[in-house]
């Protein structure tokens, strides 16, 4: 009777033994690690992504070879309908911004960034407001009287999208200078490049970009940028132009750069991915790339994304409301 005993209490260690190291306690890739950028080359998110890849290369941070997919169309619903083929394989990452969430409020996609894995927030970018040299307005406090006394003064170009970080920021200084979000004239332009065009030619009286897509355009001098929707100056060269605060207007507005990963990753890919970018965060190559791109260091874990990015929802979902583009 002992002999059996002794005989069933060594199956069941060797069966709890066999089951706990069979068991996934760890996970790398083990093929090429695709990046999908939901725009075209060229594009703020692709830029960054490009940096995230050649850091992983030059600085030998990944085993695996990655590369840069571009999907572009419907702001961003392309690549994620694409990302959502792949659920649960940890060998895909999104590089994405605004849009995961800002496309969902406005009716532009069904899928917003709970239908994702969120990995890591990046960067943000602040948002500014600008006039071509000539132009009378010497400051927002200028922009914002005028279109006190008529909304529909002129024309403001902003990009990419409706509703999107740049509309948003635009939103956020009418509205602390009291001015009517409905009837202010908006015109969105597929590009940057496209609304400096439409400044310099006088047909939109203010345009609004991000740091990193006014910068060259204010270095040569065909731009001057009345404010940033920053809370604090950017330095560098930006170092004289104030923000929106400093004029008496209290708009903070920031286009963020994240990655996000398929639906369905199990917690130690999840971990996985989480470790990688918080040592590419940290790093000083990376932190010298974000001051040549006029980026800040926003980095977030997987967790404190998923926290920021039902924040943002919300707030989002605000202002897109009393801008009359909320359909959710």
């Amino acid at each position: 009777m002992l002999h059996r005993l002794i005989i069933s209490a060594l199956a069941i260690a060797l069966g709890s033994a066999s089951f706990t190291g069979n068991a996934q306690t760890s996970w790398k890739p083990q093929r090429n690690v695709e990046i999908v950028i939901g725009s075209s080359a060229g594009t703020g998110p692709d830029r960054v992504a490009r940096i995230v890849q050649q850091i992983w290369r030059d600085q030998k941070m990944m085993d695996m070879p990655s590369t840069v997919s571009n999907k572009p169309g419907g702001g961003g619903a392309v690549a994620w309908a694409y990302l959502n083929q792949h659920v649960g394989d940890g060998h895909y990452l999104l590089l994405t911004s605004y849009n995961i969430v800002s496309n969902h409020i406005t009716g532009r996609s069904e899928l917003t960034w709970s239908d994702f894995t969120p990995i890591s927030l990046l960067i943000t970018e602040y948002n500014g407001y600008y006039v071509r040299p000539e132009s009378s307005l010497t400051g927002v406090a200028d922009f914002i009287a005028a279109l006190r006394k008529d909304p529909g003064a002129f024309p403001i170009g902003v990009s990419s999208s409706a509703g999107g970080s740049v509309h948003i920021a635009v939103g956020l200084l009418l509205k602390a200078g009291g001015v009517d979000l409905k009837q202010a004239k908006v015109v969105v332009f597929s590009g940057a490049k496209e609304v400096v065009t439409a400044a310099l030619g006088n047909h939109v009286g203010v345009g609004g970009a991000s740091a990193g897509s006014l910068a060259p355009h204010f270095k040569s001098g065909q731009i001057r940028v009345l404010a940033f929707a920053a809370p604090s100056r950017l330095g560098g060269v930006f170092e004289k132009v104030p923000t929106a605060s400093e004029a008496g207007f209290k708009a903070v507005a920031n286009n963020w750069r994240l990655v996000m990963a398929p639906k369905g990753l199990t917690a130690v890919q999840t971990a996985y991915w989480d470790d990688a970018f918080r040592r590419l965060a940290a790093s000083e190559i990376w932190q010298k790339e974000l001051d040549a791109n006029h980026y800040t260091n926003g980095y977030l874990d997987s967790g404190q994304t998923a926290k920021y990015l039902s924040q943002q929802y919300g707030e989002v979902r605000q202002i897109l409301t009393e801008i009359g583009l909320a359909k959710k």
